[in-house]
């Protein structure tokens, strides 16, 4: 039996896909061939691995209590593991640099591999033990070596697959003139999986929709504008049948059967066609340049939020912003007296205080999602962010 190295298993999503594609490109008449999955990695993530692989790390960078060893567990994410290594986590590509002949894509690490972290003089590197230099050679063919054995991912994803397709802003309020709900099947009040639901409006030839609530306008909190209109998901409807005018001259709704929902669809819920699932890898890094801004909403009903909580940002990718951005969060300065002054108590701000970190991880034309990694205190609406 001809056996593959690890990089060669099918894996789960975009990477099994990225597999695939190499071997198709290469030929399937027995020949091996080299492949090396497309994530994403930037040229300047790359410049900086190589200057870093040139000499090490300065230990000033390492953790305080850097482990000499570490294996990677089954659940780890490469920002945990950046964590581990690394004073500051978006600084992955370094811990990548650290030994880019053996870790040739840091996506590719995976559950069972040892890191191995050497120190000389005021540098230190990162190795695999007993890993292999050098282009993987692959065979044309695959097997399936299980849910964990496929490579770790960037961030925490089981924070954020739920919300990858459902946490919607639109920039106008297109749901107030989308297809509408207007009866039920039987009269029901609500419509779970598996119920029709009759609905008018503008169809097209779209077969697969969302259904949202009625949308809310989602204000800047700096300056009171409208950014967006963020739609609450209800449910996953197919299209099944077109309505008509009958020949009494009587509105026939089009029928449409609920597939999935996470809430219970009702009488003037609406509708918006689906969109391409997004599933490509994220890459963790700081904004290429300044950025500021603030916290619009928090996702759900909540007033506040607390580590991986999701909430909205004002900035998208008019201003710049790209998924797998790390921001900074910014606790505002408490109110305080300066009671040293003869003339008596003058009112002072103490400066601003950081207290987490935000991982932007689906961007819009004026806003953003973002996931918080971390945070000291309890985040709410007006809240500043920054680069890190």
């Amino acid at each position: 039996m001809t056996r593959i190295s690890p990089a060669a298993r099918r894996f789960v999503g975009f990477a099994a896909t990225a597999l695939v594609t190499a071997f198709v490109a290469g030929g399937l008449h027995g020949a091996a061939v080299a492949a090396e999955p497309n994530f994403p990695i930037t040229p300047q993530q790359r410049s900086t691995a190589q200057q870093v692989a040139q000499a090490g790390v300065a230990l000033s960078e390492l953790a305080p209590n850097a482990p000499d060893s570490y294996t990677v567990k089954r659940g780890d994410t490469l920002w945990d593991i950046s964590g581990i290594f690394l004073k500051r986590q978006w600084r992955w590509p370094e811990l990548w640099g650290m030994n880019l002949e053996q870790i040739r894509n840091p996506h590719l690490i995976y559950p069972g591999q040892v890191l191995l972290l050497e120190r000389s003089g005021d540098r230190a590197t990162l190795r695999v033990a007993g890993g292999q230099t050098g282009t993987v050679k692959l065979s044309p063919r695959v097997r399936d070596g299980g849910p964990s054995s496929g490579p770790i991912t960037s961030v925490p994803l089981r924070f954020i697959e739920g919300f990858l397709n459902e946490a919607v802003i639109f920039d106008s309020d297109e749901l107030e003139r989308a297809p509408r709900i207007v009866a039920t099947q039987e009269g029901r009040v609500l419509l779970g999986k598996g119920d029709a639901a009759y609905v008018r409006g503008e169809l097209g030839a779209t077969r697969e929709w969302r259904i949202f609530q009625q949308p809310k306008a989602l204000r800047d909190p700096e300056t009171n504008a409208i950014l967006g209109y963020e739609g609450t998901y209800v449910a996953t409807a197919a299209y099944e049948q077109a309505g008509e005018t009958n020949a009494r001259g009587e509105i026939v709704p089009a029928t449409f059967r609920i597939t999935s929902n996470k809430l219970e669809a009702n009488v003037l819920n609406r509708l918006a066609p689906a969109q391409p699932r997004d599933y490509s890898p994220y890459v963790p890094r700081p904004p290429s340049a300044p950025v500021s801004g603030r916290i619009v909403s928090i996702y759900g009903e909540a007033l506040n939020a607390g580590q991986n909580q999701i909430v909205s940002l004002n900035k998208g990718s008019s201003d710049g912003m790209e998924r797998g951005h790390v921001l900074a969060l910014w606790r505002a300065g408490a109110q305080a007296r300066d009671l040293t002054q003869d003339s008596g108590p003058q009112p002072i701000r103490l400066p601003d205080e950081r207290h987490g970190l935000l991982f932007v991880f689906r961007v819009f034309d004026k806003m953003s999602y973002a996931l918080i990694l971390n945070v000291q205190e309890p985040v709410t609406r007006g809240d500043r962010f920054t680069e890190p």
